[in-house]
């Protein structure tokens, strides 16, 4: 009886052990299925769709390559990691590849630095000034569109050598990209060598059939927007606080800006160049408001430079400014006499200081961009940047 006693109690103490060490596992939580912060630290070789509600975080270079598609629904948020050099972050479309980033009004896609806490839903940034440069890289589309180069595909500047991703250029002027909508990119111009830094928006070669519209480039340390060849037509453009040129055209880029406003860059509104190969184009920049307050100077042009500029205004200008090394003292009239190459001004519209020959008085402009293009959907435009123009 005693026996039975002993072995009945032994049996109860493992029941109870059992039992409290059931109580005591710890418990482990299954992964999200469906996470709102991706890291992306590959590249997108294969059809891939970056989806709303999202933050997506480039932790090094990545490319789309060439038959790959990536689709960035509206709404989105990218962030570039912070590096420099071969670690500065960029997206990169490459040749043969494209991108749909088709934002809405209500609702932009933007690009962005890891520093920076806004999130999907926000416009303008909660932490991170409108000015603070080089946190990360750029957007970077490439085509296969004519350039006036030295070859007929060469490599773009940002980008190692080494990343054949980097290639852009062709005999397509057609060549289709994909789609830019509804568009923010901030913070961005990495240094990624001696005086060498990635652009804003970089489209390297990019063809008529590629769709831009609607697209701000706010703080970025080296140019806003950057042409390097190609055929492709951006309408509705903003740059802001860029470091170096707002707007930078080469390699007979043969394509359209139109309504466009530049607001504060660090050296020039325009660096207008020409051909650098045996292929010659010239290009069209129409319906631009230019803020001069803070810019080194107006338009850099080459002597075989070929552009048409027509329906501009500038205001703001301050003695020092020029306009293709000429002094501010000029009027709009008489600076066409003056330009070197095929350049070609029309319905252009100066403002100043007392000490500039003005030829229209502030706010009495009849051309110019139209503002309405940027309502709500940009940081510029809900920040108060555009508060100059009234």
């Amino acid at each position: 009886m005693k026996k039975a006693k002993i072995l009945l109690l032994a049996a109860t103490l493992l029941v109870f052990n059992a039992c409290k060490k059931d109580e005591e596992e710890p418990i482990v939580e299954e992964p999200t299925p469906n996470p709102t912060t991706i890291t992306v630290s590959a590249n997108i070789s294969s059809n891939t769709t970056w989806e709303t509600g999202k933050t997506y975080i480039l932790s090094t270079r990545v490319a789309v390559t060439s038959g790959a598609t990536l689709i960035i629904q509206p709404g989105v948020i990218v962030k570039g990691e912070a590096g420099t050099g071969a670690n500065a972050t960029a997206l990169i479309i490459a040749r043969g590849a494209k991108i749909m980033a088709e934002g809405t009004a209500t609702s932009p896609i933007i690009f962005t630095s890891i520093a920076d806490e806004i999130t999907p839903g926000q416009i303008a940034s909660p932490n991170l000034a409108p000015d603070l440069d080089g946190l990360w890289g750029g957007l970077i589309i490439l085509g296969n569109a004519p350039i006036s180069a030295d070859a007929e595909a060469i490599q773009i500047e940002g980008i190692p050598a080494s990343d054949q991703n980097g290639l852009f250029g062709g005999t397509n002027a057609a060549d289709d990209s994909g789609v830019i909508k509804f568009v923010s990119i901030r913070h961005g111009g990495a240094n990624i060598g001696e005086g060498n830094e990635i652009n804003g928006l970089t489209l390297g070669g990019v063809g008529s059939t590629t769709i831009i519209e609607n697209v701000e480039v706010i703080a970025n340390q080296d140019d806003g927007i950057e042409f390097f060849g190609g055929s492709v037509n951006v309408t509705n453009a903003i740059v802001w606080n860029a470091g170096d040129d707002a707007i930078d055209t080469d390699m007979s880029w043969s394509g359209t800006l139109n309504n466009f406003i530049v607001v504060s860059a660090g050296d020039e509104s325009f660096e207008l160049d020409g051909p650098e190969g045996t292929m010659a184009a010239g290009h069209t920049l129409t319906n631009g408001t230019i803020a001069c307050a803070g810019t080194d100077g107006l338009v850099d042009l080459d002597d075989n430079s070929i552009v048409n500029m027509n329906n501009i205004y500038f205001f703001g200008l301050t003695v020092g400014q020029d306009f293709d090394l000429n002094p501010t003292g000029l009027t709009a009239s008489s600076l066409q006499a003056t330009l070197p190459g095929t350049t070609v001004l029309t319905d252009f519209f100066l403002y100043g200081s007392d000490a500039f020959t003005t030829s229209v008085a502030l706010h009495t402009n009849t051309v110019g961009a139209n503002k309405t293009a940027f309502a709500d959907w940009s940081w510029a435009d809900i920040s108060g940047a555009f508060d100059a123009f009234n």
